[in-house]
């Protein structure tokens, strides 16, 4: 490894670390940061601005145009610290045994730094297959930024040959991710005095019954559904995971949301699980709701939707991201990426594999190992390597 190369990164990391950019905050002081240390290196970047004007993807490519490339593919954003009893300022890069602390560190600002501090060696290698660099926004709360960017991807003349998602994996490669569909169910009841109740329609008691439906789906796809022994939870999974209703003791509440998710093993099994239990509250729990009084039910809304990644082992450009990783082992992971976006929407093969272990994704004093970085600065030399033959 050249000698430069890790004081680079440590360099970038602490960079990135430092723009506070969780998911309700503009991305744009990070992003014309990166463009500035591209644009210093002679690189130009596209930027790929959102609806609101304060979030932007930047697509990048380093080599000639006309050819298609592989993609490095990071996002922006990180999760809140709000909570969260940290030892140190969270947005402040602090090294320690090893250990690079700060949020984001992980998750995934580490890869992202990596593959900036590689843009030197890309320059001087004389790429004859272009690299890209993918970074976008919003990827924690439901892979969003991505988006536009893989709209703008896949009308370009030269479709990517393939894309490497830079998640925290320990450097292994990734084949396969769950999808997710998240819903909002809002029920409308109707108020009255506690003393009257049965005059009521109460909201949360119908809430209950959804609720009760979710654990027994839950439990019947853990017992009966489709398994895949390469996750660590083999099976699809379902659950309730936030209520809020009522307003007083004494009340009736007229009012009860509840959001649900599914996480399928199936490209598209958590939007058709989730789609089941919407068509059965509609047919079973709102006319007995609407019996009880024609303004009551139940309102739905989707909160989230991912495809799921299924990438054949088999496939060689898993046996090309194996050789970039120096590794022969594969697995599939619970936790979502971009990866199965980049499949869906644009048709570009894809795994994940980066720095990090998701262990310490989200949690305080996130931290990534400089060991995993090193290991992640090899991966992409030797990526360059096969793309300047």
């Amino acid at each position: 490894m050249p000698s430069q190369r890790p004081d680079r990164i440590r360099k970038l990391l602490a960079d990135l670390v430092a723009f506070d950019t969780v998911s309700d905050r503009s991305n744009l002081p990070l992003i014309a940061h990166i463009e500035s240390y591209l644009a210093s290196l002679g690189v130009s970047a596209e930027r790929i601005v959102d609806e609101t004007g304060q979030k932007a993807s930047l697509w990048v490519t380093i080599g000639p145009e006309d050819k298609p490339g592989l993609v490095l593919s990071g996002h922006t954003d990180v999760v809140p610290v709000a909570g969260q009893d940290w030892t140190h300022n969270p947005f402040e890069l602090v090294e320690r045994d090893g250990r690079l602390y700060g949020r984001g560190t992980t998750d995934m600002k580490g890869f992202v730094a990596v593959c900036l501090a590689m843009v030197p060696e890309m320059l001087g290698a004389g790429l004859k297959t272009p690299i890209h660099l993918a970074i976008s926004y919003d990827e924690e709360i439901g892979c969003v930024g991505v988006r536009p960017m893989l709209r703008e991807v896949s009308r370009k003349k030269v479709k990517p040959l393939g894309c490497f998602v830079g998640e925290p994996t320990q450097m292994q490669v990734i084949v396969g991710h769950k999808g997710k569909h998240g819903v909002r169910a809002t029920f409308r009841g109707l108020a009255r005095h506690s003393s009257i109740a049965p005059d009521g329609v109460n909201a949360i008691e119908y809430a209950a019954e959804l609720i009760t439906e979710i654990r027994r789906r839950a439990e019947r796809l853990a017992a009966e559904g489709d398994r895949d022994e390469l996750y660590d939870m083999p099976h699809t999974t379902l659950l309730t995971s936030i209520v809020h209703g009522g307003a007083a003791l004494n009340i009736v509440p007229d009012h009860c949301m509840v959001e649900f998710e599914c996480r399928g093993i199936g490209i598209r099994e958590s939007k058709q699980v989730t789609d089941a239990i919407v068509g059965w509250a509609k047919a079973e729990i709102e006319p007995a709701m609407r019996k009880r009084h024609p303004e009551c039910g139940i309102d739905f809304e989707e909160i989230l939707d991912y495809p799921a990644l299924d990438t054949p082992a088999s496939d060689p450009f898993v046996t090309f991201a194996k050789q970039l990783a120096g590794r022969n082992d594969h697995a599939k992971v619970a936790f979502g990426t971009e990866a199965g976006l980049f499949v869906s929407m644009a048709g570009v093969p894809s795994v994940v594999v980066g720095p990090g272990g998701i262990a310490q994704a989200h949690t305080p004093d996130e931290f990534v190992e400089m060991s995993q970085l090193e290991a992640c600065g090899d991966f992409v030399a030797r990526l360059i390597a096969h793309c300047a033959k």
